[in-house]
C-alpha cells in the first residue's frame, strides 16, 4: 500500500494496518508492528529505542538498495583496508572481482580501501555494491563505489554484515586481519550450521603467500583433529592462489545447483536441469550416510513452492541430517560434475 500523501503518518499507519489482511506479505508486516508495540510496554531505555531505530533503518536502505537486483549472484569479497595498491593482494583481489565482472556477477565489498577498493575497481562501478560502515577512521567509501547508487552507509556492524550474508552467492576471502577474521568464521559457521543456504566460500592468496595455509593447518590441527569440528567441515571451503582457480570454483558451484530451501521435512535441492537415473542411483550409493529415511529422489516442485521463479525447476529432495553440511557441499559439486549441462550463466539466480 503506498502513503496518501493527504494523510497524516498517524493517519496513513491506521488506514495501512486495517488493510494488512489484504497485503502481500501483510502477516510478517503485522508481526514486526505487533513486535514493536510490544516493546513500547516494556520500559526499554533511550539507548535501546536507538538502536532499534538505527537498525531499522539500516535495513531499510539494505533492502531497497538490494531488491532490484535480487536475480543477479553477487560475491561478497572481504581483506584487509589496509593493503596499499602496490601489494600483491590488492592486484590480485582487483583482478579476480574483474573476471567475475565480466562473467556477469556483482562484487560486494565493505566500500573500503585495501582489497574493498581493490575489489570495487576491479569489478566496476556498474557491478559493484558497498555496504560501508561508519567508523571514527579508516573507513571512508572509496573513489571507486563512492557516487554509487549502490553504496549503503551502515550504523552498525550487526545490519552491515546481515546484508553481506543474506545477499551473497559466494565468498572470497583475501589476507586481513582481525575483522577479515571474524567475517570468514561468521560465514562459516552459518554454512556449518545451515543457517544459510550453501555457497562457495574461496579463500585467495597470491603465490608464494602462507596467509590461508597457516590459517587452514591451525583450523586442522586445532578444530580437526581435537574433533571440535566435523571431519567434513574442511570441506566448506577452497584455498587457492590462482584467480582462474577461484573464478572457476564459484562459477561450478551454480553449473547444475540452483538454489535449495526446505519443505516440510525434505531438504529440496532445485537444479537447472533434470538428472539421468543412473546419475540419481549413483548419488543415492555415495550419500546414503547423510540420510535420515528414504533416498533421494528427482522429482517437480512441491505445491509450497509454486508461484515463485523457482517452479519450473526440477529438485532432489531428500530427509537430510541437518548435521554433516560439508558432506551437503560434497553432494553439490558431485551433482554439478556427474550431470552433463550447457548453462552458461551460473551467475543468474
Amino acid at each position: 500500500m503506498n502513503g496518501d500523501p493527504n494523510l497524516d503518518f498517524e493517519a496513513q499507519l491506521l488506514a495501512w494496518w486495517r488493510e494488512l489482511g489484504q497485503v502481500k506479505h501483510g502477516k510478517w508486516m503485522r508481526r514486526a508492528l505487533e513486535g514493536l508495540w510490544r516493546l513500547s510496554q516494556a520500559d526499554l531505555e533511550r539507548l535501546d529505542w536507538k538502536i532499534i531505530a538505527g537498525a531499522i533503518q539500516d535495513m531499510e536502505q539494505g533492502f531497497r538498495v538490494f531488491q532490484p537486483y535480487r536475480r543477479v549472484r553477487k560475491i561478497a569479497l572481504f581483506g584487509s583496508a589496509r593493503l596499499s595498491p602496490q601489494s600483491p593482494d590488492y592486484e590480485l583481489a582487483r583482478q579476480f572481482a574483474r573476471c567475475m565482472g565480466e562473467q556477469g556477477f556483482m562484487v560486494m565489498t565493505g566500500a573500503g580501501g585495501g582489497i574493498m577498493q581493490a575489489g570495487n575497481e576491479g569489478a566496476g562501478a556498474d557491478h559493484s555494491f558497498g555496504l560501508n560502515i561508519q567508523l571514527p577512521f579508516e573507513q571512508s567509501s572509496n573513489a571507486f563505489i563512492s557516487d554509487s547508487p549502490r553504496l549503503i552507509d551502515f550504523k552498525y556492524f550487526f545490519t552491515r554484515k546481515l546484508f553481506f550474508i543474506r545477499e551473497t552467492d559466494a565468498v572470497c576471502a583475501f589476507p586481513g586481519g582481525f575483522g577479515t577474521q571474524d567475517e570468514v568464521f561468521e560465514a562459516l559457521t552459518l554454512c556449518q550450521n545451515g543457517r544459510c543456504p550453501p555457497i562457495p566460500i574461496v579463500l585467495l592468496d597470491h603465490p608464494g603467500s602462507t596467509y590461508w595455509r597457516a590459517w587452514d593447518a591451525y583450523v586442522r590441527e586445532y578444530f580437526w583433529r581435537t574433533d571440535l569440528i566435523s571431519p567434513q567441515d574442511v570441506e566448506l571451503y577452497t584455498l587457492t592462489d590462482s584467480v582462474a582457480v577461484a573464478c572457476e570454483t564459484i562459477r561450478q558451484f551454480y553449473r547444475v545447483y540452483h538454489s535449495s530451501r526446505y519443505v516440510q521435512d525434505y531438504l529440496v535441492l532445485r537444479l537447472r536441469q533434470w538428472l539421468s537415473d543412473d546419475v540419481v542411483a549413483q548419488l543415492n550409493r555415495e550419500f546414503q550416510d547423510i540420510i535420515i529415511t528414504g533416498e533421494i529422489e528427482q522429482r517437480s516442485a512441491f505445491p509450497e513452492e509454486l508461484g515463485d521463479d523457482t517452479g519450473e525447476l526440477p529438485r532432489l529432495a531428500f530427509r537430510f541430517n541437518q548435521r554433516d553440511h560439508g558432506r551437503l557441499y560434497q553432494l553439490i559439486r558431485r551433482v554439478n560434475e556427474l550431470a552433463a549441462s550447457d548453462n552458461d550463466h551460473p551467475e543468474r539466480r
